[in-house]
């Protein structure tokens, strides 16, 4: 498969030329760097959690780096992978502890945030989930390869989000779980037919070039990885509790 291209926004700005040289310095003692909630005029995005605006704006990053419109994803020849380990804990715990407010109980599964960005795009092919961090994109990667390479569709966006800002206080209260700075971001990837077979490395993978610019993204690591990559990428890495992961291209 091919890498058309990558949209990545972090909350260190947007695009990878945004990170700084180190992210523990830069955060200068913040738990997270956030976000914010992207701007969509209109009631329907008005009542949506602030995750589906990130994961709808990635697939827009996206668009506007590649020179497209959103017409060019519509229709049944799109498959739809997303990646997340902590998103939908937004809105689980504001669904939880906000009685009378009007979210509603569907923003909680984890399936609320591509499901928005299927409706605002069109998008009616193949639809994975995946839980879980760095490995967790890495899989869908490769899968989103196993899709193309049996023509099962015509290209594959590979969708990760994380919100955070909202569950700071638990991150802050399990800091040995995770290092150091958390970093919202959400990323989307095209890839399509063509170029090199993209399969599991062996051994255990050497850590990423960017770890020390990057901060914690969980599943977002691996887009921004692919989207600061060579074409072919040489690889990509992920290590999520305990798992270690390499994708590579041959």
């Amino acid at each position: 498969m091919k890498v058309e291209g990558v949209g990545i926004l972090t909350g260190w700005g947007r695009g990878v030329e945004a990170l700084p040289p180190d992210a523990r310095s830069a955060a200068a003692g913040r738990t997270v760097i956030g976000l914010g909630r992207p701007d969509y005029p209109g009631d329907r995005f008005r009542r949506v959690p602030r995750e589906c605006l990130l994961g709808i704006a990635a697939v827009d990053e996206l668009l506007r780096t590649l020179g497209r419109t959103g017409a060019t994803l519509a229709g049944s020849d799109t498959a739809l992978l997303y990646a997340t380990a902590s998103t939908y804990g937004a809105s689980n715990r504001l669904f939880i502890e906000s009685a009378g407010r009007t979210l509603h109980f569907p923003y909680t599964a984890p399936s609320a945030v591509p499901a928005e960005v299927a409706i605002e795009f069109g998008l009616t092919g193949p639809y994975v989930n995946y839980i879980g961090g760095a490995t967790a994109t890495l899989d869908a990667i490769w899968y989103a390869g196993r899709l193309l390479d049996r023509g099962e569709c015509a290209r594959a966006l590979v969708l990760a989000v994380e919100a955070l800002e909202e569950c700071a206080d638990l991150y802050r209260r399990g800091r040995w779980l995770v290092r150091g700075p958390l970093v919202e971001a959400a990323g989307c990837a095209l890839l399509v037919p063509g170029g090199l077979r993209c399969v599991y490395a062996e051994g255990v993978p050497e850590p990423s070039s960017l770890d020390q610019r990057l901060g914690e993204m969980f599943a977002c690591g691996p887009l921004i990885e692919l989207a600061a990559s060579a074409d072919p990428p040489r690889g990509l890495t992920g290590v999520w509790r305990g798992r270690r992961s390499a994708l590579r291209w041959i």
